[in-house]
């Protein structure tokens, strides 16, 4: 039997448990900063070496050269030929999607004219060069190189490299076969802090970019916060989760599914149901206890489920979407009557997932939106990775004539206010007698 945690929101104590159900602690392992610290030093300072070197020790992949850990555009392509016509089709299906959802979010430059003559707008342009990381070896993420190239080529992105290990020199037919789909320009076959070292600083090889995305272990989220300033990163995430909201009219075992869908990831991952109706979260709890066993990774879920999970008896969908506010998930799922209704209440998460058969697992995939989320509740204040990530945007002002008199008198009032004279008399200078 899984032993979840069961909470009613009417306890006294609720607020407490709710808040220590969400504690995460994300604080960062001394030895493992430390040791990054050090490879990006020696990144910064040998470049090609020290990559080589790494490589070499962490991967157990020798090479002479770093261009000898690039794959070329052929044996990419090679990869994605060599797939069976399933997966290969199932890639092409759900980058089409992933690029059709994502060429709606383009921002256009604009522009307008004041009476005077004064133009004031914004100028959108793309960055000129993106790193991607990508997990390797084993781990198989096909869906994570979709989901990060294809918004950067569609925001027009210059180049986009990625970096993928290939521990043992093992590569994944089907992560490189993304990589051809996606169009991305290059492929290096490194990882770890030493590959976000190499995008960040630049080698003699691999060229410096302005921006890190992509998922990675702790040694490259460490990695990613030491080198943010110097190169932009999407984010820094923590473990997964997936909050669902269910009336209890859903078939228990497709919500312990979902549940199920996010504990598989590691025994961090959260997974949290609402439900007004006990009975229904027994249901649930059956169903559990009944499904846990068949599924592969079952040792990870169970762990997921007892240490971060939760079965919630909450009063009314009112009070579960109050709550899901306050929790700020990474998923929602709304598996009620009517969720156009109900995710009007909804301020923040990541995604949401409305209806009973919108389950979280083709948003990871397919459905089109990207699954790069904001996690650990900074849904408050973040949102999915998109193309807007790899565009920036520059103010434009022409001022006319007529118009720095105008304006130069304002700006002479503030800054002569602020102690800037300087401000002021640049200001001035341009003001008509």
């Amino acid at each position: 039997m899984v032993q979840i945690k069961r909470l009613i929101s009417t306890d006294s104590n609720f607020n407490q448990a709710l808040h220590q159900l969400l504690a995460f602690d994300a604080i960062m392992d001394e030895s493992i900063d430390t040791a990054v610290a050090q490879i990006l030093i020696e990144i910064k300072t040998r470049g090609n070496a020290a990559l080589i070197e790494y490589t070499q020790r962490f991967d157990h992949v020798h090479a002479s050269s770093i261009k000898t850990l690039e794959l070329t555009h052929d044996e990419l392509h090679q990869s994605l030929s060599s797939l069976p016509a399933e997966q290969r089709q199932a890639l092409e299906l759900a980058a089409k999607r992933i690029k059709t959802y994502h060429e709606k979010q383009v921002a256009s430059s604009w522009h307008y004219r004041e009476d005077d003559n004064t133009l004031l707008g914004q100028k959108v342009t793309p960055l000129d060069r993106v790193g991607l990381y990508v997990p390797g070896g084993k781990a198989s993420y096909p869906s994570s190189v979709l989901m990060n190239a294809i918004p950067a080529k569609v925001a027009g992105v210059g180049e986009l490299l990625m970096v993928v290990p290939t521990p043992h020199g093992e590569k994944n037919d089907m992560v490189l076969a993304a990589a051809a789909i996606s169009g991305i320009d290059r492929v290096f076959t490194i990882g770890g802090a030493q590959a976000i070292g190499a995008l960040a600083y630049g080698t003699e090889t691999i060229p410096q970019v302005d921006k890190i995305v992509g998922p990675g272990n702790a040694y490259v989220a460490a990695a990613k916060r030491r080198v943010f300033g110097i190169v932009g990163i999407d984010m820094v995430a923590g473990p997964s989760e997936i909050l669902v909201i269910c009336d209890g009219k859903t078939e228990p075992d497709w919500i312990a599914m979902d549940m199920f869908s996010q504990a598989e990831h590691d025994e961090l991952a959260q997974s949290i149901l609402l439900a007004p109706d006990a009975d229904f979260l027994n249901q649930v709890a059956k169903s559990i206890d009944r499904l846990i066993d068949t599924m592969p990774r079952h040792d990870v879920i169970r762990a997921a489920l007892e240490n971060r999970g939760a079965l919630i008896q909450i009063q009314d969908l009112e009070e579960a979407c109050a709550i899901a506010n306050a929790i700020s998930p990474e998923h929602l799922e709304l598996s009620v009557d009517n969720p156009e209704f109900w995710v009007d209440k909804i301020k923040h998460a990541g995604a949401i997932f409305m209806g009973r058969h919108t389950c979280e697992a083709l948003g990871d995939y397919c459905a089109g939106p990207n699954h790069v989320l904001p996690t650990s509740r900074t849904a408050r204040f973040s949102s999915p990775l998109g193309v807007y990530d790899f565009q920036k945007r520059s103010s434009l002002i022409q001022v006319s004539d007529q118009g720095a008199t105008k304006l130069g008198e304002i700006a002479s009032i503030l800054a002569n206010s602020e102690g800037l004279q300087a401000h002021a008399r640049s200001a001035e200078y341009r003001i008509k007698a």
